[in-house]
């Protein structure tokens, strides 16, 4: 991913306080045209999926601009704070996060980008944190791979969010099915290879997909992830019926450059036009 500038220079003293807090490169990247985002060098990284995401919730979770919305698993913020982005002023956040050093740069990103009054930073495992509130929408972008399929890497950020470690797929869904208003959404992404995974977790916790869509990283290649979104399903079952498969979701075109969609999604964040 093409990382853009930080957008204050007013963020620096952040990045270097939290730099030599922390005793390793400190990156200050932006979120959006106005946010900007902490994020370890070597660590785990802010992605497209967490972009593509937010930009799925916002378009099929169907919260109201004054919404409250829950992010579970949150990390260093992205989907969450992207949500809270598209929204707009009057929406609030809650974000769950377990992982010690991505919850440390989610508070600062909060701090950094005067956010604290509208996100409510939750330390704790999703699958046991009670949070006493119903969302309409939930989000979340559960790690993508069990223990056993691959290495499990030494740094205890880029293990937590990619390998099943507090929780899977399933974890997920159960935890947005106890957190939903009856007509919520959960709106999630997960590996497009592994999406019967996906498929039995979301049944699992008693929830339905309403619309999926796969997302392709480059014209001729195949999708690499994909995007959810979720409601809870009749208990009878008798209204359920087969999701909506939408077109595949290009990110970048056989040249390279990013698709007109692609672009459409980065307008919706605040950026200007751009091919890259």
């Amino acid at each position: 991913m093409v990382y853009e500038p930080c957008v204050h220079s007013a963020h620096e003293p952040f990045r270097r306080a939290l730099e030599e807090e922390l005793g390793e490169p400190i990156t200050c990247d932006g979120l959006t045209c106005a946010w900007s985002l902490l994020q370890r060098k070597r660590g785990h990284r802010h992605s497209t999926d967490d972009v593509l995401t937010a930009a799925y919730a916002l378009e099929h979770g169907g919260a109201p601009d004054d919404a409250t919305t829950l992010d579970l698993g949150a990390g260093i913020g992205t989907v969450g704070l992207l949500v809270l982005w598209g929204l707009g002023e009057g929406a609030r956040l809650v974000g769950v996060e377990a992982q010690e050093v991505s919850f440390r740069l989610f508070r600062e990103n909060l701090r950094m980008n005067g956010l604290e009054a509208r996100v409510s930073p939750v330390h704790g495992d999703l699958r046991t944190t009670t949070l006493g509130q119903r969302f309409p929408l939930v989000t979340g972008s559960p790690p993508y791979f069990d223990v056993k399929a691959g290495v499990v890497p030494s740094d205890s950020q880029k293990a937590h969010a990619r390998f099943e470690l507090r929780g899977t797929v399933a974890d997920y869904a159960l935890a947005a099915r106890r957190a939903l208003t009856p007509d919520g959404r959960f709106v999630f992404c997960f590996p497009t290879p592994q999406k019967a995974r996906a498929l039995e977790g979301v049944r699992a916790a008693g929830l339905a997909i309403v619309t999926r869509r796969d997302v392709v990283p480059r014209a001729g290649l195949s999708p690499l992830f994909s995007l959810f979104a979720c409601r809870i399903a009749s208990s009878a079952g008798a209204d359920e019926v087969d999701p909506v498969e939408e077109p595949p979701f290009l990110v970048r075109d056989a040249g390279g450059g990013l698709s007109e969609a692609m672009r459409r999604v980065r307008a919706r964040f605040g950026w200007p036009d751009s091919s890259r």
